[in-house]
């Protein structure tokens, strides 16, 4: 089954900011673990949250574009993986293993939606 492992950034302000301690080489080692096992399917890191460009249709069908970092959460999405494992206990463990779990950061674990379309 396919899981999107979801990297959420720690707050980027406030009392609750931690120093990062993963480095850019953690995450090389963690993407060469996941195709070494053969579970990577995909995956991207994100450009910066100030690259944002956030789309709505409203109910006259007319678009509105905000652009710029809006979201109200402190917390920023930095990336995704797609893995292909057995089964969501798996899919845990290859989140806990993450860089992106540690320094106040977490992962979301999502099972992708597959429509046989």
């Amino acid at each position: 089954m396919k899981y999107m492992l979801l990297f959420v950034g720690p707050p980027t302000d406030g009392p609750d900011q931690a120093v990062p301690q993963c480095t850019v080489e953690d995450w090389i080692a963690y993407d060469k673990q996941m195709k070494d096992a053969g579970i990577w399917v995909s995956g991207n890191a994100l450009a910066d949250l100030t690259t944002c460009t956030s789309v709505k249709v409203d109910a006259d069908g007319q678009r509105i574009v905000t652009d710029g970092p809006f979201a109200e959460s402190r917390e920023v999405l930095g990336g995704y993986d797609i893995i292909d494992v057995p089964d969501l206990d798996v899919a845990l463990d290859w989140a806990a293993r993450s860089p992106g779990a540690r320094d106040g950061g977490s992962v979301q674990v999502r099972p992708v939606a597959e429509f046989g379309l």
